[in-house]
């Protein structure tokens, strides 16, 4: 280590102000480490976008300077835009654990990227570069293979949480407590802590008194089980598995995602049982006390399984007045609606639902709650400390609670994407900014979605679109036919006879009135007859469609 004049930067390009995204940097001097490259699932008003991943262009410009990707574990708010940032930039070396790789490496092999430099994390793994010496912490989260990170750096040492929760009886393997109170003994100038959980008062749940929970429920009932959870989450269905397995039920599995998450456990050990598994054609010599499906859809999702289940649109699945349909999973802030159409649609079935709630344990957050985070502040010790991963209410309130177990005020910084902040000889400080900001996947089409087409969907959505095809004339300057309009999303053409006759009128007007004037120019008259009908229609119909003049040009004397 060396070169203590030099400031070590910290910068999130996501993952502050949202829950997703997330992308950490720590650069020093020629030197850079990105930590996890993740997506966030757009929100309603992103109409037809299918991800947001971040802007990268200050890793463009530094890109000489990475030494590798750190990825804490395989959850998609931080693997998911690993294949974006590939296709972007060159990126040397990935980190990883064992589970994280494997779900990288089918999303390579779906978008046709090929990329193999992979070294697995482990506890023993330590990475040296000239500036930095990288080590790795076992955490309990939702996913196995979850790490914290410790970078020692020439101006200190920072601690990077990953999402994490303390589970003292968890399915998985124990968080590395002692590890991580030895780095704290060591001294942590700067905690990165996750704080999606922080309005959370209290412990969150062992996800052992899940296990127990769904064992009892799976045991004691005498018709068919639907379970709905997150595929991420593959402590929980290796759980659902092993339940099923002591009380003799199969498992039909629906929905893509968990598939991939089934194969993923089966693969690397997780499940030992391959043969619970089989096809729904295979569930019909079985008794329905014999049967389990595990789906998709638990956050109401309309195409997901559950949902279409629901909507008796399912083409292998009816429901019977005997099921059990089980949702182990909380809402995700926004799905609340979603989800309790789906419950209501079950419960007209004449099936019976169960949802997480106080007096039932069917999930558990893999995220820590306020005293966990406590607990985390207490081993670590930190001089300083920056809230990650969360919203601004969430980094507000972890802030608060950083001063309550011990750190100064004006030690904590609460950041948004694009700031930076600086250690220099084992002091921290706010230094400026980088580009930040999000990043549109529509499709195979990345960025090139911006706030104007978003505008112009939105448009669509409420308002239509609105179509006439002109012909025109360009040697005599003449309208040769009267304008053909029609309409998406706008009004019934058929039922709006007067309205469509008073809109060719006045486009007829516009047109004419514009070869007689003016020289013709097709991006000009098309622009004036957009100028003259819009408000023309807001005032008969109070809309705003989308005008789409579209001129066919005949050249003939």
């Amino acid at each position: 280590m060396e070169n203590k004049t030099i400031a070590t930067k910290v910068v999130a390009l996501g993952g502050l102000g949202e829950v997703g995204k997330n992308m950490y940097i720590i650069e020093h001097n020629d030197e850079l480490l990105i930590i996890d490259a993740g997506v966030m699932f757009p929100e309603d008003n992103l109409l037809g976008v299918d991800y947001v991943i971040q802007d990268i262009t200050y890793l463009k410009k530094n890109v000489d300077k990475i030494k590798g990707l750190f990825i804490t574990h395989g959850h998609e708010d931080h693997i998911g835009g690993i294949p974006f940032l590939l296709q972007a930039i060159d990126i040397p070396i990935i980190y990883t654990p064992k589970i994280a790789k494997d779900l990288i490496e089918k999303k390579l092999v779906e978008r046709n990227i090929n990329y193999n430099n992979f070294e697995i994390i482990t506890t023993d793994l330590n990475v040296k570069t000239k500036y930095f010496d990288i080590s790795f912490i076992n955490t309990t989260h939702s996913i196995p293979d979850s790490f914290a990170l410790v970078i020692k750096t020439p101006n200190g040492t920072i601690f990077e949480t990953g999402d994490f929760k303390f589970d003292l009886t968890p399915v998985g393997p124990m968080a590395d407590i002692h590890k991580m109170a030895k780095a704290g003994d060591e001294g942590v100038t700067l905690l990165l802590s996750d704080s999606t959980n922080a309005l959370s008062s209290g412990y969150s749940k062992s996800e052992s008194a899940v296990d127990g929970t769904i064992n009892d429920m799976i045991g004691k009932h005498h018709g068919r089980v639907i379970i709905a959870t997150f595929a991420s989450n593959i402590y929980r269905i290796k759980h659902i598995a092993e339940s099923c397995k002591k009380y003799n039920r199969k498992i039909i599995i629906f929905g893509r995602s968990m598939e991939n998450s089934v194969e993923l456990a089966l693969n690397n050990g997780l499940i030992t049982d391959k043969s619970l598994f089989i096809d729904a054609n295979d569930a019909k010599s079985l008794k329905r006390n014999e049967i389990c499906i595990l789906c998709t859809g638990s956050q109401g999702e309309p195409l997901a399984a559950l949902s279409r289940i629901a909507n008796g649109q399912h083409k292998q699945i009816s429901l019977l007045g005997d099921d059990l349909v089980i949702f182990s999973s909380s809402p995700i802030p926004g799905n609340a609606e979603s989800i309790n159409k789906i419950i209501n649609k079950l419960y007209l079935k004449g099936v019976r639902v169960f949802t997480n709630s106080e007096f039932s344990d069917i999930h558990t957050s893999g995220h820590a709650k306020e005293e966990e985070l406590k607990w985390m502040l207490r081993i670590i010790k930190p001089k300083y400390f920056m809230p990650m991963h969360g919203e601004y209410r969430m980094l507000k309130r972890h802030t608060e609670i950083g001063v309550l177990c011990g750190v100064s005020s004006e030690n904590t910084f609460i950041c948004s994407n694009g700031e930076v902040i600086e250690l220099l000889n084992g002091e921290v400080r706010k230094n400026g900014t980088v580009q930040a900001g999000d990043i549109y996947v529509d499709g195979s089409r990345v960025g090139d979605i911006g706030s104007v087409v978003i505008k112009d969907r939105k448009l669509m959505s409420q308002d239509g679109i609105l179509i006439t095809i002109l012909n025109i004339n360009t040697l005599t300057r003449k309208l040769l036919l009267k304008p053909n309009v029609t309409a998406r999303g706008f009004v019934l053409v058929n039922e709006n006879q007067e309205l469509m006759q008073k809109i060719e009128r006045k486009i007829s007007e516009v047109v004419n009135s514009f070869l007689t004037k003016s020289p013709y120019s097709y991006t000009d008259l098309k622009n004036q007859i957009i100028l003259e009908l819009l408000p023309f229609i807001n005032n008969l119909t109070g809309r705003k469609p989308i005008i789409l003049p579209v001129i066919m040009e005949v050249n003939q004397s």
